[in-house]
């Protein structure tokens, strides 16, 4: 199938699933200022965050083990100052993966675990303007 030049795409936002939805929203909002910006079902079984671009969309799975497959993560975030970012999980106690590096790829990155065991890569663009 030839790419097809005329689509433009748009948004795109992890999925995650979480154990205990309130308690992943409390991390997420805690750790990183997510903001929810809608929830669905009653008890609430999905659940999106939202912070400046970045979108996270929960979903409630009380059967869900820890993720445990090596160098999987379920997510790449960019951000402006991965060090800042870095030092308030390591102030609010959050599971690092892999820690801080400047890549030889151009990021300043780290790798971060959630409460489920969803791992979180964090990248900043690094050396060049």
């Amino acid at each position: 199938m030839a790419e097809d030049s005329s689509v433009r795409f748009g948004r795109m936002a992890p999925g995650i699933a979480v154990r205990d939805i309130q308690k992943a929203h409390d991390f997420y909002a805690r750790v990183f200022g997510f903001q929810k910006v809608f929830e669905n079902g009653s008890p609430v079984g999905f659940m999106i965050l939202r912070k400046d671009e970045a979108e996270l969309h929960l979903s409630q799975q009380k059967d869900v083990k820890p993720n445990k497959t090596p160098g999987f993560n379920v997510a790449h975030l960019m951000v402006s100052d991965a060090s800042a970012l870095y030092d308030s999980c390591i102030k609010h106690g959050v599971r690092i993966i892999k820690g801080l590096k400047d890549q030889s790829y151009g990021l300043r990155a780290f790798v971060f675990e959630d409460l489920d065991g969803n791992r979180i890569d964090v990248g900043e663009r690094i050396g060049r303007k």
